[in-house]
């Protein structure tokens, strides 16, 4: 009988499944045995600081362990962190820590799982491509930037000369690029190509002109052909954890690829989707982009993770995890706060769980997870455990498709940050950048409104300026860029860059 072995190969100390032709498998044999796993959305306050996480990969994992403990059939998917921005998992990696760890966090932060460099190698053939379609006079410009797995502040913005002319150019970091997306949106290698083709390479005579007018695809599919299977390893104590897709959350979709999920849930019983950043950036694009525009499961419960420090000790900034949490059970999610403590904060946990109930928020979770590991969690899960193996498949949501993007963008600035519609601010450039967009999209046969919206922002904040009192707070819009081969259109909100550095460590 066919099972996942059969998909199954080695690759170095991991694993590499074929997500694509097993999930084919089972919708053309749908008595094979499979599972229907309900997907747990962890998710975490807005950091103080964008470099610093809350605990979502120690978080995960633990939680994993602690259900597996408890007999209940659980695994993970996380996201492949940049080698880059980690200065490859010296500053702390996404691959947990301590007693939540997996048993080879070198090799997911240091990208050796190979969609990063796959995928690197892939969009910058690309870009070649365009940059000899305009020596041939069939580009003008290229809009499609070269990627790094290192950044480099000298690259984010170059001009090449061509002896006609400077021609600019950019780079950006691998997780942030178009083609990183489609990987994680996509549903098999044919669809991987017809997204492809359908990248707008850049513009000639001003209109749109996509790959798919000049390139033979199967050269860049070739290349995808590892990195389209995701990556199985596991944690210290067993517990099984799928690796696969990593896009930034705050400047692109933080999500790990659809595949890798639909596989985990037709494997086990429970699996746990970490999304970047905080609840206002992966949450928000796995609610808003994956489940409502790309079909992917609604969560049937969420932990959202926050460090006590985060919390509670900056008054201006104490309104932002009540938001995230309130937000989740406001839309029927059963949310759940977990407070991650540091070292030296145990005898806090009295008063953080007595400003939770002030708060009306269920029984929080609270543990030493680097230290202490799924042993913290075990006893702690009653509640958790019984909204997720009791609570009913949630509902399909509604898609935002053909919505106005001004508009799209304002339901997700009162949604995701608490900024009503009238204090959404257009910067002067903004209109000009929207109608751009438009037209690009006109010029390849789309409209701009059947793309699902991206915000890009920073990290750190949920608005302009989120120390200011709530009815100044404000978002401003700045500029659009159209993703077209993933579907996407990107609306930039606040300071954010595609190509940050890390820190010196």
């Amino acid at each position: 009988m066919t099972s996942i072995e059969d998909f199954t190969s080695q690759y170095g100390l991991v694993q590499k499944i074929d997500a694509f032709g097993y999930l084919d498998y089972l919708k053309n044999n749908p008595d094979a045995p499979r599972k229907h796993g309900k997907v747990v959305l962890v998710t975490a306050d807005t950091p103080l600081k964008a470099s610093r996480g809350e605990g979502k990969t120690t978080t995960t994992i633990a939680l994993i362990d602690a259900l597996n403990e408890r007999g209940i059939d659980a695994a993970a998917v996380l996201r492949q962190p940049s080698m880059g921005i980690t200065a490859a998992g010296s500053k702390g990696g996404a691959s947990g820590g301590g007693k939540a760890s997996l048993t080879h966090p070198e090799l997911i932060d240091w990208g050796l799982c190979g969609e990063m460099g796959a995928i690197e190698a892939a969009q910058n053939l690309l870009v070649s491509f365009a940059e000899k379609a305009v020596d041939e006079g069939k580009l003008d410009t290229i809009l499609v930037p070269r990627v790094s797995e290192v950044p480099s502040r000298s690259l984010r913005q170059i001009a090449v000369d061509r002896g006609k002319g400077d021609v600019a150019e950019r780079v950006v970091l691998t997780p942030t690029c178009e083609l990183m997306q489609i990987v994680v949106l996509s549903r098999s290698m044919d669809e991987i190509s017809e997204r492809v083709s359908k990248m707008i390479a850049g513009t000639k005579d001003g209109k749109a002109v996509t790959f798919g007018e000049f390139v033979d695809l199967w050269r860049i599919t070739g290349i995808l052909g590892d990195a389209v299977k995701p990556a199985k390893t596991e944690t210290v104590n067993g517990s099984p954890v799928y690796v696969h897709g990593g896009p930034f959350a705050n400047v692109s979709i933080g999500i790990p690829t659809l595949v890798s999920v639909e596989m985990a849930c037709a494997l086990h019983d429970v699996v746990i989707v970490e999304a970047g950043y905080g609840t206002d950036a992966g949450a928000q694009k796995w609610l808003d982009i994956a489940c409502r525009e790309y079909g992917a499961q609604w969560p049937s419960a969420a932990i959202v993770v926050t460090r006590a420090s985060t919390w509670r000790d900056d008054p201006d900034l104490a309104w932002r995890y009540p938001f995230h949490v309130q937000r989740l059970e406001g839309l029927d999610i059963p949310t759940f706060p977990l407070i991650n403590l540091w070292e030296g904060e145990d005898d806090q946990v009295p008063a953080l769980k007595a400003t939770a109930k002030d708060l009306e928020f269920r029984e929080p979770i609270v543990g030493n997870l680097f230290r202490d590991g799924g042993d913290a969690l075990a006893p702690q899960l009653d509640a958790f455990v019984d909204a997720v193996m009791n609570g009913s498949m949630p509902a399909e949501p509604h898609s935002h498709k053909g919505m106005a993007l001004v508009e799209n963008v304002r339901w997700v600035a009162e949604h995701a940050y608490g900024v009503p519609a009238e204090r959404v601010v257009l910067k002067d450039g903004f209109v000009e950048s929207l109608q751009a967009a438009t037209d690009l999209c006109a010029s390849a046969g789309m409209n701009l409104g059947d793309l699902a919206l991206v915000a890009v922002k920073s990290p750190a904040t949920m608005t302009d300026n989120d120390r200011a009192p709530e009815h100044e707070r404000t978002v401003t819009l700045k500029k659009v860029e159209v993703h077209a081969g993933a579907g996407l259109v990107h609306v930039n909100l606040t300071t954010s860059l595609t190509t940050p550095m890390p820190k010196i460590v």
